[in-house]
């Protein structure tokens, strides 16, 4: 299944390289989904508490912010990303931005609307194109049903979002940016724990892979032989 993508140009803001850094230091969260699902919304009442309901559409802004995280500060960049959808087959381009932005994040948000089922179908060709670039099946992705107060236009029902979540192997959740901060919060935070506990793993194996043990030497081990074998005549 092709990855859709955006009509229009895509205006991610651009990524500078970030310098190594030290485990659990920075967080790179990435927040995928069709238009008007609510990404800009739900990271924006993450960062600031607010709930704000109209944002220019097609932004792809860059959020930087320090961010209070079990007992200490974690610097964490979240990229909001374009719509993805209605692909023209001349949109290269669009592709290949939405490719570097999945390539530099370490975690994922795939966001779709209970009021909208083709926000809904988006969320398998996105998880199969992050899969694509990050095959480590430990990368964390949660599938997130927005919009969870507008009952009354509901199209997807949650067994279908958590049955879609289940086939994908990830957390699913539905919640409501204009009404629950708090579950804003917590979707965030645990990708943030995820991603930290996957940089934790990864330090740790790096430096086992690094420690390579130090060679006995000959001599050592011949003068022990010799010291047992002495210690064996003289019992006898």
């Amino acid at each position: 299944m092709r990855l859709p993508s955006m009509s229009q140009p895509f205006l991610l803001a651009p990524i500078a390289e970030c310098p190594p850094r030290p485990p659990g230091a920075q967080v790179r969260l990435a927040v995928l989904g069709a238009r008007g699902v609510g990404k800009s919304a739900m990271i924006v009442r993450f960062l600031t508490k607010r709930f704000i309901g109209d944002y220019e559409p097609n932004t792809g802004n860059l959020y930087s912010r320090l961010v209070h995280l079990d007992g200490d500060h974690v610097a964490v960049q979240i990229q909001d990303t374009p719509g993805c959808i209605q692909v023209q087959e001349d949109c290269v381009q669009v592709l290949d931005s939405l490719s570097r932005c999945v390539k530099w994040a370490e975690g994922f948000l795939l966001v779709y609307s209970i009021t909208d089922y083709s926000s809904y179908q988006l969320v398998q060709p996105l998880y199969q194109h992050i899969r694509k670039v990050h095959p480590d099946a430990r990368t964390p992705i949660i599938v997130v049903g927005n919009k969870a107060d507008l009952l009354h236009a509901r199209q997807v029902q949650a067994k279908e979002g958590l049955q879609l979540a289940n086939e994908l192997g990830t957390l699913f959740l539905e919640i409501s940016t204009s009404e629950d901060s708090q579950g804003v919060c917590d979707v965030f935070q645990y990708l943030c724990k995820e991603v930290s506990k996957l940089q934790h793993a990864g330090s740790t194996d790096r430096r086992r892979s690094s420690i390579i043990p130090r060679p006995k030497s000959p001599n050592m081990q011949d003068l022990k032989r010799r010291f047992k074998q002495a210690l064996s005549s003289k019992v006898k």
